[in-house]
């Protein structure tokens, strides 16, 4: 693996788009060490020296200060910021570069609500800081789990912790002010997708109370459709024909998707779950929003 250290202009990357409740987000590093198989992120490496997203890692080491630049001008208005919509900002690299202790106090000094994404625990070094933030402004934190364990788990996110350790940062943030949410993305046909797998993540998810629970099932575009279908035929070649066959397009079948948000959906109504993640939107949007009406 290769590491490069670059300097960035701005930090802040706005989005246009409808679906995603955030105006913005903030990735610390260009590439993932995670080498999670599904990641629909490697297109962002198409327009850089290499292609290969797992295998270089951009550090932007002046984030810290392009950051403060921009949350420090008279036109920022505490919008909603995610961290870790493209690269998780915990991955391994992080722990010699430390830039996040630095971009949460940047979001503790000028009160901005942020919500993280991530499959790592070391983002438990930093639960003071995040502690001390959900004090001035709303902290979202969710943790992607796909697979409860085992070999299809280690061949999916080789580079990626345990979903057992996953589920200790829920626990360990639990009682801190801070809204806990799971990612049950991507849910994957044929791997990850039978009900023994969904349940046993569920059932943690329930005993821990987390806020909310987002499913969705794997989408093939692009880079990531090449990637995943050679990944299948591969490692589950009795697999491929089907993959073929059933995902025509980016999405897979119709009915056989309803049938698996039916499950979800069944699981999450046994064990107290919901999918309300809009009652969990900074209170600082939703004032601007009522304020408009």
């Amino acid at each position: 693996m290769v590491f490069e250290e670059i300097t960035v202009k701005k930090a802040l990357n706005k989005l246009n788009s409808n679906f995603l409740p955030y105006k913005y987000d903030l990735n610390i590093y260009r590439g993932c060490s995670h080498r999670c198989q599904y990641c629909y992120a490697l297109y962002s490496h198409k327009y850089l020296e290499t292609a290969n997203f797992f295998e270089k890692i951009y550090i932007k080491t002046n984030i810290g200060e392009a950051l403060e630049k921009e949350l420090s001008s008279k036109r920022w208005k505490q919008e909603w910021i995610n961290l870790g919509g493209v690269t998780d900002s915990y991955q391994a690299i992080e722990r010699q570069y430390k830039l996040m202790p630095r971009i949460l106090e940047l979001m503790i000094k000028y009160k901005t609500p942020i919500t993280i994404s991530t499959k790592s625990d070391l983002i438990l070094r930093d639960i003071d800081l995040l502690e001390k933030l959900a004090k001035v402004t709303t902290v979202n934190v969710a943790v992607t789990i796909t697979t409860w364990g085992g070999k299809i788990q280690q061949k999916l996110e080789p580079g990626a912790i345990s979903s057992q350790r996953r589920m200790e940062v829920l626990k360990q943030l639990k009682g801190k002010g801070i809204n806990l949410g799971l990612h049950l993305m991507p849910i994957v046909p044929y791997l990850n997708s039978d009900e023994e797998n969904l349940e046993n993540i569920l059932r943690e998810a329930g005993k821990i109370k987390v806020d909310y629970v987002i499913a969705g099932l794997l989408n093939l575009r692009s880079e990531t459709r090449r990637n995943f279908l050679k990944f299948i035929q591969e490692n589950f070649p009795e697999l491929s024909d089907k993959y073929f066959r059933e995902y025509k397009g980016a999405y897979w079948e119709k009915e056989k998707r309803r049938e698996v948000y039916f499950l979800v959906h069944k699981l999450m109504k046994k064990y107290g779950l919901n999918n309300n993640y809009e009652k969990f939107r900074p209170k600082e949007i939703i004032r601007e929003q009522l304020s408009l009406i």
